[in-house]
């Protein structure tokens, strides 16, 4: 055993150890997994290259072990990777800290010693009703938790086991990774113990002496976690900067050099400690901690600075206003000096521009121990400082300021009241109106830009600056032109963007365009629906420094691909950049630069696009920043050349392996009507009960879910903001009727083929009227477990049975161009995005409106009466799939369903020639009623299908495969 010990060492310090159930236990206690399946299960994880050990836990005997035995016979073992320099952590889904990475918020309240909340339910022994706790910190926007039982009364070691179980229980709650916390090393080894995923120890320290540190520390990178190292040492705890750097130092040389832990995997405390006692010797403590962490980042590159937050106010404790100021103004600084994450209560944190200035006055003299009496002005000032959050006083008093001060304020809070008077002001003192933009609006502007690189506006704020800008220099565009100056002169460059050709989603596209031209980049905005040789054409009349391609469809994918190849032959050699819903860094390493020598780049939101243009355009930064990037595709290109994939199932033998189903009358749903039906200008009032609030904040790059999102430690003030704006809007467009919905919907006899779907003219089956062409999974699955198409939940013609299907396509963007145009002809962004973002709410409402008067309407939804809820986290029977959707991926689907329905002539909603539906605001897709229909994707198919396919909708294999290769449903 030893030698295997060693060898299992040796591959894989960190092995990775697989050894299942045999399934669920049955009604009986006994399992129904057979030896096949579960061997044929590990054979493909084995073959992916993730397990070192395999074997069987509950239900498996002799002949399971036999068979997975043989399963990864001669199959290499996995190795580890090479890690990247940054902490790398993980709950159910990843979290990479990078050195641009937002504060990382470990959330507190699952801390017995911070949650009276927590600690009642953990003493009276109910765990289960303590997740509550741990899932509100998730949704006030925690990133990691912190798990901690130290109490005198409790068996901390079993609480920590139980708790830690029952959160490996709840995905919403095991996504997140886990910091366990105690101050005894039996808690932390037992937490450790439960952990899934990649955890961080909280905590140890040097006070025990070296050999014990060093013990604890090879545990703990033997157990896979990352470890907070605490400022003690043998002489006790760091207090003053220098003995918190000088631990700090020798720790992380201790861990690295003797225990194997890469710096990264390091994350120092160097103690948070409380003010504002009283006792002078205290007054220096926040500013001993923020000055530490600046000079523990220069002394221990590459590790991570964390603390306590909420000890820093403890002093205050009862008042929590001025401690959640003193814990804004506190992040505020000690973020700017390098912390990268903290302890802290994370659906309450003040936003530090939202603290009253007074009282940021006296919170900040003690943290920064900027007067001697700092304290006790604290001390009387905070007897008048109660109740609840913390919240900006609404004055004028900015109106009184320079108008250099004046026109800042404006930009930074988005106020456009008195923009063009202090304009016009601003243009007579400096004589030339570009001189006004290049001075104080370009001087605004630029503190926006910081602002928002470092955290502190969030990008709805930022899009109501560029209102601010836009109107100011509309306002001096008549004196421009007189004296034949244009504002672009001051640019730092121009970037084209453009919807490409056959996609009309452009909420992005904006998006990121008004961030650029907030950081003083000219936007050249094509628009939607763009040729190839019209964005090429454009670029080379406006002599662009960059292009910039965005796409919400599939279609999208290959005609990026196109447009780099035409930029390749008109010899361009620009910088393209990519983005948008489908895109993907693989999909542009792999598919999109090898067709263009220039630097293409993909982006993943408008936050990033900033540094990367920055980058693209400085004669300082281009190179090394092109660089990195080619490098980082040609590797993403390697691991995809070289990945293993599962085999796939010959077509026969999966079509063979089809969900089959004992058809009885019994069994089908009867629609309450057949044929289509119309609901043109339906009242958006009845709409707005089904709003699906989450994906409009997501939509602005916040992350999260509603309502709990508008509480969010980061940007809740931000959110609450937006949020009051849209219902503003939203109550406008609805009571001014400025947008309107139109829709189409019915239901049909139809029969499944094969893997077609007839749809029937009537209930007798002599005549088609429509055929449906699905696709069917290939990819190798457990024995038994059928391969599906969604043919497969249609009752098949063989059966004698009449089956049915339904059909849908909704919009509510009829108007909403018109809209958008006046709010752009009036230089405000902000509220033509947001028109947008509200339009695609509704229409997405809309088909959650007409779901359920659909179910009320059609057999097999009237005992089910839904809730919204229930619609919205789809508990019901049948699915609704979409074409251009995992489960269907081909977007020419799409005209199956027009031609069904009518829709273009009922819902004046068309489709371009990539199939993409026109208004952007729109919803279509399919009911679906068998009681055992599920949602799944369809996956990796192989050639042999793919011609099939191409034979059945009667077009040429070519012509197929242009439609399902960006959706990853073939690789050649």
């Amino acid at each position: 055993m030893e030698p295997f010990l060693e060898e299992l060492q040796r591959t894989a310090p960190l092995p990775i150890v697989c050894y299942p159930n045999a399934g669920l236990p049955n009604a009986f206690g006994g399992y129904d997994e057979k030896p096949g399946a579960m061997a044929a299960t590990l054979h493909q994880y084995a073959t992916e290259g993730w397990l070192n050990v395999a074997g069987g836990c509950c239900g498996t005997t002799p002949e399971f072990i036999e068979a997975i035995a043989e399963a990864v016979r001669g199959l290499p073992p996995h190795r580890p990777v090479v890690p990247t320099p940054f902490l790398q952590l993980s709950g159910l889904e990843p979290l990479t800290v990078r050195p641009d990475s937002n504060f990382i918020v470990i959330g507190e309240r699952t801390n017995v010693t911070g949650s009276k909340r927590f600690a009642r339910l953990v003493a009276s022994g109910k765990l289960e009703d303590a997740l509550g706790v741990a899932r509100d910190q998730v949704d006030g926007g925690a990133n990691i938790l912190d798990v901690n039982m130290d109490e005198g009364l409790l068996d901390s070691e079993r609480a920590m086991t139980t708790f830690l179980r029952l959160i490996g229980s709840e995905p919403d709650i095991a996504k997140l990774p886990i910091m366990v916390d105690s101050s005894r090393w039996s808690v932390l080894e037992a937490g450790l113990k439960c952990l899934q995923g990649k955890g961080v120890v909280n905590s140890i320290s040097l006070k025990e002496g070296e050999e014990a540190f060093l013990e604890h520390a090879r545990t703990i990178r033997r157990y896979g976690a990352a470890v907070v190292v605490m400022a003690f040492d043998e002489a006790g705890q760091a207090v003053t900067v220098d003995r918190k750097v000088e631990i700090a130092r020798r720790a992380c040389d201790l861990l690295t050099r003797k225990a194997g832990f890469p710096p990264h995997d390091i994350i120092v405390d160097p103690n948070i400690l409380t003010v504002g006692t009283g006792i002078d010797e205290h007054d220096d403590y926040a500013l001993a901690y923020i000055e530490a962490v600046r000079r523990i980042k220069e002394a221990c590159p590459g590790v991570s600075i964390s603390g306590g937050v909420s000890n820093v106010s403890f002093a205050f404790r009862g008042n929590e206003p001025v401690r959640e100021a003193m814990h804004a103004a506190f992040l505020y600084h000690a973020i700017r000096a390098g912390l990268d994450m903290g302890i802290v209560n994370a659906g309450q944190l003040a936003v530090y521009d939202d603290i009253p200035a007074d009282l940021l006055e006296h919170v900040e003299d003690v943290l920064l121990h900027r007067r001697p009496d700092a304290t006790e002005r604290l001390v009387a000032f905070s007897a008048g400082v109660s109740g609840g959050p913390v919240e900006r006083a609404r004055d004028e008093a900015w109106r009184a300021g320079p108008v250099e001060r004046r026109l800042e304020h404006a930009l930074v809070h988005g106020i456009v009241d008195f923009i063009e008077a202090d304009t016009e002001e601003a243009r007579k003192r400096y004589g030339r109106p570009l001189a006004v933009i290049e001075g104080p609006l370009m001087a605004g502007m630029n503190v926006v830009g910081e602002l928002f690189g470092a955290g502190k506006m969030f990008l709805p704020q930022v899009v109501k600056s560029a209102r601010v800008m836009k109107r100011a220099v509309a306002y001096l565009q008549p004196y421009l032109a007189a004296e034949k100056a244009a504002g672009a002169a001051s640019a730092r460059g121009t970037v084209v963007l453009a919807t490409v050709k056959g996609d009309v989603h452009d909420i992005g596209k904006n998006i990121v365009g008004v961030v650029l031209a907030c950081n003083n980049y000219e936007i050249v905005d094509l628009g939607v629906m763009t040729p190839a040789d019209t964005i090429l054409r454009e670029a080379k009349a406006r002599n662009a420094d960059i292009i910039g391609l965005s796409g919400l469809i599939t279609p999208s994918l290959d005609e990026m691909v196109h447009v780099a190849q035409e930029m390749r032959r008109q010899g361009l050699t620009l910088p393209l950049l990519i983005g948008g819903a489908t895109t993907s860094k693989k999909h542009t390493a792999v598919k999109i630069a090898p067709e263009y020598p220039g630097p293409v780049v993909h982006v993943v939101d408008a936050s990033r696009a900033v540094d990367c243009v920055t980058s693209l355009t400085s004669p300082a930064l281009r190179a090394p920043f092109v660089t990195a990037n080619a490098a980082e595709q040609a590797a993403v290109r390697g691991a995809f050349a070289t990945r293993e994939t599962a085999p796939l199932v010959p077509f026969a033998a999966a079509r063979a392996r089809h969900a089959a189903f004992a058809w009885t009358e019994e069994l089908i749903a009867r629609p309450g009507f057949l044929g289509a039906r119309r609901l043109t200008g339906l009242p958006l009032e009845e709409l707005l009960p089904y709003i699906d609030w989450t994906p409009f904040f997501h939509a602005w790059e916040m992350k999260g879910t509603y309502p709990k999102i508008l509480e969010h430690a980061a940007y809740g003030k931000a959110a609450r903001d937006l949020f009051e704006h849209a219902k503003v809007l939203l109550a406008r467009m609805v009571d001014r009727k400025q947008v309107h919905a139109f829709g189409v919907y019915g239901f049909f006899p139809a029969s499944s083929d094969g893997d077609d779907v007839i749809v029937w003219e009537n209930e007798t089956r002599e005549r088609e009227r429509a055929r449906l062409h699905f696709l069917r999974q290939q990819s190798a699955k457990a024995d038994g477990e059928p391969l599906l198409s969604l043919a497969d939940f249609v009752a098949p013609r063989e059966s004698g049975l009449v089956d049915f299907i339904g059909a849908f396509a909704v919009t509510a963007g009829i108007g909403l161009e018109a809209l958008v145009h006046r709010f752009e002809a009036e230089h405000d962004d902000y509220d033509a995005i947001m028109a947008k973002a509200l339009s695609d709410r509704l229409a997405e409402a809309f088909a959650e409106l007409l779901h359920y008067r659909v179910r009320v309407e059609w057999g097999y939804g009237r005992d089910e009466r839904p809730s919204l809820d229930d619609l919205l986290h789809e508990r019901y029977r049948g699915i609704r799939p979409a074409p251009g959707y995992p489960a269907c991926p081909d977007h020419t689907e799409k005209a199956t369903l027009w031609a069904m329905l009518d829709a273009e002539s009922a819902a004046s909603i068309r489709l371009t020639e990539s199939f993409a539906m026109h208004p952007a605001a729109s919803v279509s897709g399919i009911y679906l009623a068998h009681p055992e229909a599920r949602y799944f994707s369809v996956g990796r198919v192989g050639r042999d299908q793919i011609a099939d396919y191409a034979r059945r909708k009667g077009m040429p294999v070519g012509e197929v495969e242009r439609w399902l290769r960006p959706n990853l449903a073939y690789e050649p």
